[in-house]
């Protein structure tokens, strides 16, 4: 069957673009909570004001998420991500002239725009191929960048200023933006959204729908608990990963390189665990990596919030970046085996949507309860969220199992 959205497999100049993409995409959400000690200090502002940043950003990722499916059938793929990386740029020059916070919290909805095009686009036009690999190495890409990011970050202080970090994010954004544009230029453009599938002798092709007996209330609900799903796993994954340098350094007292290498090192264990996943031939299924994930998030965030000691601590993140690896492209993938490709063609970006709001949202509320209490909350927090991922989930698979066939509903 010919998927409606996705490049022609033997693109592999898409392919190599979109994991470079993702790489950039990930460069900010491993900088800023790195960052943020220092940026704090330049603009005189509280410790939880990283929940601002963090929630305006979001406005545009959640905004964008509605119009994804129709921005890929007006402009096609390549355009999209081209405009997307030009937006990001724009908004990153804010963060290096910023003379204070108004104007990071100002071109946060831009960078949030931008980064919810990148995102949502090539995540639905990857999950519609049926190249779960590629979906894997997509996100594992995306941990390249957020492990990079506090590395990044951390040269720049010691070199005197977080701000030449994000002037190379600009930079890189900026490339993005031209290969993008030139790919549109050389390559065909992506089928249109909506396309019917057609077979070689002109019939289109059935496409398997295992919600086609669903009664409207199910399929509602299924689409309810799938967007809280993606709502908490990802506000877990960001909060744990924006707050660790902060609670390391403000709570367990270690210094900038040490929270740095320990950022690092959550981010790596991600970044790691999602590229082994995409290199078995036959891929983990989709429900082993999202139940054993999350069980043993549960396990790892009680570690951080018992806290034996400052090195478990550093441990305990480090097994949580590796046990949410694989949990958000197993989720991606799994869409359109639960509700059918035509559903997932507009479902995953509302996901990825919710996803982003989710993470800003949900750090800011940790922000908000970090400035009420202390820096110690971010530990049970964090257990709350794994608890909760493993409930709404747990949900989800009742009403929608993963490649379900047709039932009554």
């Amino acid at each position: 069957m010919t998927t409606a959205l996705a490049p022609p497999r033997t693109d592999r100049r898409f392919d190599l673009l979109s994991l470079g993409t993702f790489v950039i995409v990930g460069l900010p959400d491993g900088m800023l909570g790195t960052a943020w000690p220092a940026m704090r200090q330049s603009f005189g502002v509280p410790v939880g004001d990283l929940g601002l940043i963090l929630l305006v950003n979001t406005i545009g990722s959640v905004v964008v998420a509605a119009f994804v499916g129709r921005l890929i059938q007006r402009l096609g793929v390549s355009v999209l991500l081209a405009v997307a990386a030009s937006c990001a740029a724009l908004g990153g020059i804010g963060y290096v002239v910023a003379p204070g916070l108004w104007l990071v919290l100002t071109v946060g909805p831009l960078l949030g725009a931008a980064a919810g095009m990148m995102d949502g686009g090539l995540n639905t036009a990857i999950a519609l191929t049926g190249r779960p690999r590629l979906l894997n190495l997509l996100h594992g890409f995306y941990g390249i960048g957020t492990a990079i990011g506090p590395l990044v970050v951390t040269a720049a202080i010691l070199a005197g200023s977080w701000r030449p970090a994000y002037l190379l994010l600009v930079a890189l954004d900026l490339v993005a933006a031209v290969l993008w544009a030139l790919h549109h230029r050389g390559a065909p453009e992506p089928a249109v959204i909506g396309s019917p599938a057609e077979t070689s002798t002109g019939q289109r092709a059935d496409i398997t729908d295992p919600a086609a007996a669903w009664s409207h209330r199910r399929i509602v609900s299924v689409l309810t608990l799938g967007l809280i799903v993606f709502f908490v796993y990802t506000g877990l994954e960001v909060s744990a990963g924006q707050w660790e340098t902060s609670y390391l350094r403000g709570h367990l007292g270690l210094s900038a390189s040490a929270a740095g290498l320990a950022a690092f090192g959550y981010w790596g264990a991600l970044t790691a665990m999602r590229i082994g996943l995409a290199l078995p031939a036959k891929p983990v299924p989709p429900r082993l990596v999202i139940g054993g994930g999350m069980t043993v998030s549960v396990a790892a965030t009680a570690l951080i919030w018992w806290q034996p000691s400052t090195a478990l601590v550093v441990t305990g993140f480090v097994i949580l970046g590796a046990a949410l690896a694989g949990i958000f492209p197993a989720l991606i993938a799994a869409t359109p085996q639960r509700i059918g490709e035509q559903r997932a063609r507009h479902a995953i970006a509302w996901q990825v949507g919710a996803a982003a709001a989710g993470g800003s949202g949900l750090s800011a509320l940790i922000g908000l309860l970090i400035d009420r209490t202390s820096l110690a909350i971010l530990g049970p927090a964090i257990l709350i969220l794994a608890v909760l991922l493993v409930l709404a989930n747990t949900a989800l698979a009742r009403l929608a199992p993963i490649g379900s066939v047709h039932d009554s509903g």
